[in-house]
């Protein structure tokens, strides 16, 4: 096992902080993530999943009550989104925002050069091999990129981009927050297959999901059960064979077990 690229110690995070009535959402959540293997972080609906992907984004709605998030072993808990971007990390988000005016092509170029040094940015030459090759492994056509910005796209055009913009910007650690949701069966294939040939010694992910069906087609290091706000169990493919078979109602019985012991 590698060394940590992301680690989530005792995390308490809330949201409303703005609106002067917080809610507790994550309950001293702890998390390790070795370098080079894919997390997937599975529960069922209002578990605090998005929220957990929220927090390590430093969304302005949630608010950090206590813990401490690390990247490479750097305390990132106070960091902003645009400083934790830098660091390497990146966040494939569940909704996509269109933005008009904007191409996918001019996005993704900005996106590269503000994680370069300003007097190095890639060259036009060195962009078109990236996005080409990146296109090529989702089986999208070259001319997606000069549509803008999710304006239009469907659903799995949505997800297939954010799993293209990972692709190309390469971050030491990807949050993927529910890209599968939505897909059909062969969009959903190609978008987890691709998550999972992206496995390397210098790229680490979070699949965040509460859809079994996933495990078809991504073999992860470690699942991870969350449920009301913290991780409730952790294991490898035979949790997952669990999950498969008899979904969340393993966590029912596994409350009522201890309430009547």
């Amino acid at each position: 096992m590698g060394k940590n690229v992301l680690e989530i110690k005792g995390l308490v995070a809330s949201v409303g902080a703005e609106k002067g009535s917080k809610k507790r959402i994550l309950n001293s959540l702890s998390l390790a993530v070795p370098k080079g293997e894919i997390h997937l972080i599975m529960g069922p609906n209002g578990s605090g999943k998005s929220t957990l992907a929220y927090v390590l984004f430093s969304h302005p709605k949630y608010s950090v009550e206590s813990g401490k998030i690390l990247l490479d072993g750097k305390d990132i808990t106070k960091l902003g989104t645009d400083e934790r971007s830098r660091a390497g990390m990146f966040l494939a988000l569940q909704h996509p925002t269109e933005i008009h005016g904007v191409t996918v092509s001019g996005f993704l170029r900005s996106a590269i050069n503000f994680r370069r040094p300003k007097d190095s940015p890639i060259s036009i030459l060195e962009f078109r091999e990236k996005v080409e090759k990146a296109c090529r492994r989702l089986g999208i056509d070259e001319s997606f990129v000069s549509r803008e910005l999710n304006v239009g796209f469907s659903g799995g055009e949505k997800k297939r981009l954010e799993v293209l913009q990972a692709l190309v910007l390469e971050p030491k650690i990807a949050i993927f927050d529910e890209t599968d949701s939505g897909l059909d069966l062969d969009s959903l294939k190609t978008v987890a297959t691709t998550i999972e040939k992206m496995r390397s010694k210098d790229f680490s992910a979070v699949v965040i999901t509460h859809n079994p069906r996933v495990l078809k087609y991504i073999r992860p290091d470690k699942i991870h059960i969350l449920s009301a706000g913290k991780i409730v169990r952790s294991g490898g493919q035979e949790l997952g064979k669990i999950l498969e078979n008899s979904g969340y109602s393993f966590l029912k019985e596994s409350a009522e077990g201890k309430s009547s012991g």
